[in-house]
């Protein structure tokens, strides 16, 4: 406790760490007249240590002293302290200091349509128990099926909205905007009622001509048939992004995020994401999403690698791109080091490249650095592990919820970890309600 016979000024400076690594600083002056000042100080400084009147609790204070005002005396002692200047520095680490709309993503928008089946559904419709496809026309009626003689889940889908929708459970309320193609029918419809349950901003193009994208998830036992209609999806283009209030949706975000199935309809789109970041310094984010992308669409995807500053895989992924680009060894290792120093737009950002493994150490490596960091996933007891299919998009929800909030690395890898442990004991790619908190392991 500090006691002062008569009052005068103390100066306030704190600094805030705004995500694009810019800064404001602010200096207030104000008068302390009671003849104690306790640990109630801070709440005295209230107003001038944050703009919304509430002291944050994760607020790291530092006295030092200064030369600019009149000395205390202290009551346990003779000693004269001098006067202290509270400096203040807030990293961008609160739920707090997450401004809206701040993470935007792109992708292809699906309505997910599950249901428990059996293999006289399948047989029906020419499908495999574990397989994933195209629809072609005999597919068509699967999804009125499902909707009308079973007991149909319905979410949200599309790997990027999977994560859109991940990163806005852990963020807070509208922080998060996705966008993409969808139909102007009754798919559209309840597609909207989805994302809005799970608080997540949409702005899809509408073409009143296609439907909206479906995917039909037959689940037999441990196995899951997926048939995909991609539908309106597939028909996402420049012209929707440049659009001024979508634009100015992609000012205002602080990182972006481009799941890599998007290479099949619009890659003019994630050109333009991409060098939007690289111009203001923001973190653009890439999913490889499916081994077809590396391999099939390999010339958009090598264009858009100087933009990344974070780019996501699995293990067959990166086998994938190992063999389309002719590199020496297939080993997740090797091939995320390659990702990490290809050359880089952006220089201010090292690059940094991402290996999921399932339920093997999650691989990183990082510009210019000859070692490979490991994390080793979250454990989990067999018989909770509902459905893996959403792990991955999981994953990447969690680990832009860190980039979001500036965690460091090392954290944003384990908020990918627990969401991902958190997707896998719900059916579909999913998260559990009510809302869990991010706990670190």
């Amino acid at each position: 406790m500090l006691a002062r016979s008569s009052s005068s000024s103390l100066r306030l400076q704190f600094t805030s760490l705004l995500p694009a690594s810019r800064t404001w600083t602010r200096t207030c002056s104000f008068s302390i007249s009671s003849p104690t000042v306790s640990t109630r100080l801070p709440k005295k400084l209230a107003p001038c240590l944050n703009p919304t009147k509430a002291l944050d609790p994760s607020i790291r204070l530092k006295f030092f002293p200064s030369k600019a005002t009149s000395p205390f005396t202290s009551p346990y002692s003779s000693t004269r302290i001098l006067p202290y200047l509270v400096h203040q520095t807030r990293q961008l680490n609160t739920m707090s200091s997450v401004k809206e709309y701040s993470l935007f993503c792109l992708e292809n928008p699906l309505l997910d349509i599950q249901a428990q089946g059996d293999q006289a559904l399948l047989d029906k419709y020419g499908l495999k128990p574990n397989d994933a496809i195209l629809a072609e026309e005999k597919h068509i009626p699967l999804y009125e099926d499902l909707l009308n003689n079973y007991d149909a889940k319905l979410i949200a889908g599309g790997a990027a909205q999977n994560s859109a929708r991940g990163a806005q459970y852990i963020l807070p309320p509208n922080s998060v905007v996705y966008v993409g193609g969808a139909g102007d029918d009754k798919y559209s419809a309840i597609l909207h009622d989805a994302v809005k349950a799970a608080g997540l901003r949409v702005e899809y193009r509408v073409d009143p001509k296609e439907k909206t994208g479906r995917c039909g998830a037959i689940i037999t036992g441990h196995n899951r048939s997926l048939c995909t209609d991609l539908g309106a999806a597939n028909h996402y283009d420049l012209d929707h992004l440049k659009k001024p209030e979508i634009w100015k949706l992609v000012e205002n975000a602080e990182v972006y995020y481009v799941g890599g199935f998007h290479f099949t309809v619009c890659p003019p789109a994630i050109m333009e994401l991409a060098k939007q970041a690289a111009k203001n310094n923001k973190p653009f984010v890439l999913s490889l999403s499916a081994p077809f992308i590396p391999q099939f669409f390999k010339d958009p995807v090598d264009a858009s690698a100087p933009y990344w500053d974070y780019i996501i895989g699995n293990e067959t992924e990166a086998a994938a791109y190992a063999e389309s680009h002719n590199l020496p060894s297939k080993e997740p290792k090797d091939v995320a080091k390659h990702l990490a120093n290809l050359p880089k737009e952006n220089k201010q950002r090292k690059r940094i490249a991402i290996i999921t493994q399932g339920t093997d150490p999650t691989l990183v490596a990082i510009q210019g650095e000859d070692d490979i960091k490991e994390f080793p996933v979250h454990a989990i007891e067999t018989e909770k592990i509902n459905d893996t299919n959403g792990a991955g998009d999981a994953f990447a929800g969690g680990l832009l919820a860190g980039i979001l909030q500036g965690k460091p690395l090392e954290t944003s890898i384990d908020m990918g970890q627990w969401l991902a442990r958190l997707s896998i004991q719900e059916l579909g790619p999913s998260y559990p309600f009510p809302k869990q908190t991010y706990q670190a392991a």
